[in-house]
């Protein structure tokens, strides 16, 4: 990165900023996330590689100001992995015989470093551009942990049966912003019903999109032209065949590509 950023190097690199590099890193990101949940390991070896880059490119715009470099940072990751792991670095230390016991662990050492700086709120920490169903569940967990929960996930179920009554109300009502206000409710009750059943909403979402993307391929091939001239009952039709060799096909039990 040095020898892309030097005067002589390239243009492009040259001109990178933090900022502008945002976009690149979140991209590289979802690229991975996809590489992981298509279990391809050639294609997460090389988005884990391009997104390691973009983490040596930040370290290197920091590093000419004289902020930090990429060895400090690995050092700053390593140092933390030690601190909130006392049960495994530390052999004075108690012993964690649950992952719960660990996570509890790990809050109660970032609270030591924060030291005397004032305390957020316990629903605090997630990144403001944090997609909208994993900040659902981040609060959600951190509410749990005091006791704020369900009892039960048929309580959930219950209570996601009282948000569509009252989506439907307010669909009929002359406020149309209180469906945005209701329909904002479902959606959190359902990331808490996923939450419950140690589903990942956001990956449960896409593996939802991908398997709609997938039929509604199935169904522009079967029909052999537009789908826009198809009556609404023909759709249907091709939506159920579509839907008929998803589940005949080997592996219909994974998301759909």
């Amino acid at each position: 990165m040095a020898r892309l950023r030097a005067p002589d190097g390239c243009p492009w690199d040259r001109r990178q900023t933090h900022q502008s590099l945002v976009p690149y890193l979140i991209e590289e990101t979802y690229e991975t996330v996809d590489a992981i949940e298509h279990g391809e390991p050639a294609a997460l070896k090389e988005e884990l590689g391009d997104l390691a880059l973009q983490i040596a490119f930040h370290a290197q715009l920091a590093s000419e100001v004289g902020a930090f470099t990429l060895d400090d940072v690995f050092q700053a990751c390593a140092d933390k992995l030690v601190r909130r792991h006392p049960h495994v670095f530390d052999p004075d230390a108690q012993r964690a015989s649950t992952p719960e016991e660990v996570a509890d662990r790990w809050e109660e050492q970032k609270r030591r470093e924060r030291g005397d700086r004032p305390a957020p709120t316990l629903l605090d920490g997630a990144p403001k551009g944090l997609p909208a169903l994993a900040k659902a569940h981040h609060v959600q967990r951190r509410a749990a942990r005091v006791g704020f929960d369900w009892a039960r996930d048929e309580d959930v179920l219950a209570k996601i049966d009282e948000e569509i009554g009252e989506l439907r109300e307010a669909m009929h009502g002359p406020d149309r912003s209180r469906v945005a206000h209701e329909l904002g409710d479902l959606l959190f009750t359902v990331v808490n019903l996923a939450r419950r059943l140690e589903v990942d909403a956001e990956a449960a979402l896409r593996g939802g999109i991908a398997r709609f993307a997938s039929r509604f391929a199935h169904m522009e091939r079967a029909a052999g032209r537009s789908l826009a001239d198809r009556a609404p009952e023909e759709l249907d039709r091709l939506w159920e065949a579509a839907k008929a060799a998803e589940e005949a096909a080997p592996g219909s039990d994974a998301p759909a590509r």
